[in-house]
């Protein structure tokens, strides 16, 4: 297993060598600068923007400055800045913050988000098509597919404007901008709804087929017949086998709701990354651009990893090389 893990982490860094390759080059593609703006700043106000941040050499010494410049230094190559020395480079946006800062005041908003949106998804959405399954063709079962079809098949945007209309203006009971949400806990509800509403939808569904799948296996027949009972057979045999299938989307369901809250921090005002990457997109801070596709990278590759490994200790009989 050890042998396994290593190799993974090691195969995610040419991954994220290429991810950062491909990103550079089409934000670098596309019309436009970070200097663009409305108001058209004097020609020579923009030379010396550009030559103060670099942007007037090729776009392949900007790359290489962006990884980090390297120098010759007592017979060694060392690094001198970069994003290999930790040094995620300056926002065009902010003056007076780096990138480093910018992440730094919002990751842990965005990261809170994600995970309570995971718990909740995981929360409601395991036992509905748990029930779903065991009331197969039946009321319970026709309640949680609508459910799954209506969470699945509408906008994220869509549910949060819908949130918002019904329970924070026409009935006034929660609060629809959650800038203060560190003196308003309240503030939290909406947007962590209306995060989980699809992964619910998800987990419910994929829970169902599973759960499905295993009632027709043969040891579950065999518990039946030795007279074991109903709850000792869901939760023992049926629920643990049919967790395999799951867990596979769980990994990528966490990695959605940690990175791609971008449009519910936008709709709801959260302090948090993806609102400043929505930003930074629109305004061409390209720094900020860089350091948020790649944390996103290196979230879905780990939480990935993560998966491969829940998987064995689920499932015994899996092994990995």
């Amino acid at each position: 297993m050890l042998t396994y893990v290593v190799r993974r982490m090691l195969w995610i860094i040419p991954v994220l060598f290429f991810v950062s390759v491909i990103t550079f080059a089409l934000m670098h593609t596309v019309p436009g600068g970070p200097w663009s703006r409305e108001k058209k700043l004097p020609e020579a106000t923009v030379r010396l923007l550009n030559d103060k941040y670099g942007l007037d050499e090729p776009v392949v010494a900007q790359y290489l400055n962006w990884i980090g410049p390297l120098h010759i230094e007592d017979g060694s190559v060392a690094c001198c800045g970069g994003i290999l020395a930790g040094d995620l480079g300056p926002s065009y946006k902010y003056i007076d913050r780096s990138v480093n800062q910018i992440i730094g005041d919002g990751i842990l908003t965005t990261m809170q988000l994600g995970l309570m949106a995971f718990l909740l998804s995981v929360a409601i959405g395991l036992p509905l098509g748990i029930i779903a399954a065991l009331g197969h063709n039946k009321l319970p079962d026709y309640t949680a597919t609508f459910i799954s079809v209506l969470g699945i098949s509408t906008p994220t945007f869509v549910s949060s404007m819908l949130l918002i209309v019904v329970f924070g203006v026409v009935l006034g009971w929660l609060p629809v901008n959650a800038l203060k949400w560190d003196t308003d806990p309240t503030a939290w509800i909406l947007p962590i709804i209306a995060l989980s509403l699809f992964p619910i939808a998800q987990v419910a569904r994929y829970t169902r087929a599973s759960m499905l799948e295993v009632t027709r296996r043969d040891y579950v027949r065999t518990a039946h017949s030795k007279g074991i009972g109903q709850r000792t057979i869901v939760i023992v045999h049926m629920v643990r086998n049919a967790l395999i299938p799951v867990v596979t989307i769980l990994g990528p369901i966490l990695a959605f709701l940690i990175t791609g809250s971008f449009i519910i921090e936008y709709i709801f005002s959260v302090p948090g990354i993806g609102r400043e990457y929505v930003a930074s997109i629109t305004q061409r801070d390209y720094g900020m651009i860089m350091a948020m596709t790649m944390f996103y990278a290196v979230t879905i590759a780990v939480l990935n990893l993560v998966v491969d490994v829940l998987y064995a200790y689920i499932d015994p009989r899996i092994r990995y090389s």
